[in-house]
Formats: structure tokens, C-alpha cells, sequence
């Protein structure tokens, strides 16, 4: 493919031990059946070219956003690094927010969402499931209501476990899809339409050095962000 084709990896930290960057719309954060260009490895391309380094680049990936979503992730670039940083997020110590914009309004202006949910592999959908049910994993959320307009919901969420598709599907489960998502919010949503969910602050402890360390992102200035564009200036 050629490079000019390659979307832009914004970089918002690195050392040497970690790299923080902004992840685009629509690009998988590993490889997978697409074939499509992944972030692991756009950021490992990246990090060879730059630093001029012969043989492979370890980049070590701790956590991941679901492909149509975009903004602020963290990779670590030592095994030691990756290692420090996957038992934070087993010990649900790395600070996840977003924001998001849903249909309607939830009936409290914010909460706590407590699921089990199941993720089927072959059709890569996510269902709620009784807490019984074999399989299931608990997904649990805060959100806070931060603006509504024109029928539309801003929310901030902050999240304590990483269960594949988890606001996705906690949100459409209370009646309030996100706007964009084609697969749990699809009778509202038009074909082509982009997902409004982004990973706007993470905050960690940093592998090494100790230090806590906070990264933020904005959405882009396009449907429905541009709604409440005065607080992305």
C-alpha cells in the first residue's frame, strides 16, 4: 500500500518505555482479517523509521479501542513496560474515560451500568446475559448526562472493566444506542454513518518511572460533536 495512503498516527508521549498516541477512525488496532493497515503495526513502522532501527520493533499492545473508534491509547515499547502496564488494567488502576453521544436521554442524569455480558466470536456481536448464564463476563461503567440537544445525549463515561464492545452494548441495553454504531444502534443509523465514541482521557501510572501521567484527545469537528463544538475549543 502506499505510504501516502497510511493515516496519520498523532504521537502525544514517548520515552523509552512507552508511546502514547492518538488512534484514527476505522483502523484496527491489530491485525486482523481486513488485511487493513493496523495501529500495532503503523506505530511500529513509525517507531523503526524514526529511530532507525535494524531487525524487528517490540511494541507491546495492553488494551485496545474497537476499530471504528478513535483517540488517546497507550503501547509499550519494552516487555517490562507491557508487563507493569497489562496488571494495571487487570487491576482496573489505568484511568479509561470517554465520550459519547447517544439517542435520547438516560432516565437518571448519571449512574453506574452493571451488566454480564457474552460476546459471540463467530458473529462478533455482544449481548446482555443474566448473570447465570455460562460465558458471561460483568461490564461495568459510570456515566454522567454533560448536554442534550436535538435529541441527542453527550455523556461522559468512565470505565472499570474492558469488555469487547462494553458501552457499546451497556448503552443500546438501556435504550439509548450510540449515534453511529452500526451494530447495536443500526435502526437508527444511516449506512456509512461513523460511530460517536472516542477515548478522550487515560491516565496511568507510569511503568518506570512512577510518575501519573494524563493524556487527552478531542473528537473531530464533524457529526454530531460539532453539537457541543465549544467544548472541544
Amino acid at each position: 500500500m502506499p505510504q501516502a495512503s497510511l493515516p496519520e498516527v498523532p504521537v502525544l508521549y514517548e520515552d523509552n518505555h512507552v508511546i502514547v498516541v492518538v488512534k484514527p477512525v476505522n483502523v484496527p488496532t491489530q491485525a486482523d482479517d481486513s488485511r487493513d493497515p493496523d495501529l500495532l503495526t503503523l506505530i511500529k513502522q513509525d517507531l523503526k523509521q524514526r529511530h532507525h532501527k535494524p531487525g524487528n520493533v517490540y511494541l507491546g499492545l495492553v488494551h485496545r479501542l474497537d476499530r471504528p473508534v478513535g483517540g488517546v491509547m497507550v503501547f509499550a515499547k519494552t516487555s517490562k513496560a507491557a508487563s507493569r502496564l497489562s496488571d494495571a488494567v487487570r487491576t482496573r488502576s489505568i484511568g479509561k474515560r470517554y465520550t459519547a453521544v447517544v439517542h435520547g436521554k438516560p432516565k437518571q442524569p448519571q449512574g453506574t451500568l452493571r451488566h454480564y455480558l457474552l460476546k459471540d466470536t463467530k458473529s462478533n456481536m455482544v449481548c446482555v446475559v443474566p448473570e447465570s448464564k455460562a460465558g458471561g463476563k460483568e461490564a461495568i461503567l459510570d456515566y454522567r448526562l454533560l448536554d442534550h440537544a436535538d435529541g441527542l445525549s453527550l455523556i461522559e463515561v468512565e470505565l472499570h472493566t474492558g469488555r469487547p464492545h462494553q458501552i457499546r452494548v451497556q448503552f443500546a441495553a438501556i435504550g439509548c444506542p450510540l449515534v453511529g454504531d452500526q451494530r447495536y444502534g443500526m435502526h437508527l443509523t444511516k449506512p456509512g454513518q461513523q460511530i460517536a465514541l472516542w477515548s478522550t482521557k487515560l491516565s496511568f501510572e507510569h511503568p518506570v518511572t512512577k510518575e501519573m501521567l494524563t493524556f487527552t484527545s478531542t473528537p473531530p469537528k464533524a457529526f454530531p460533536w460539532f453539537l457541543w463544538e465549544e467544548r472541544w475549543l
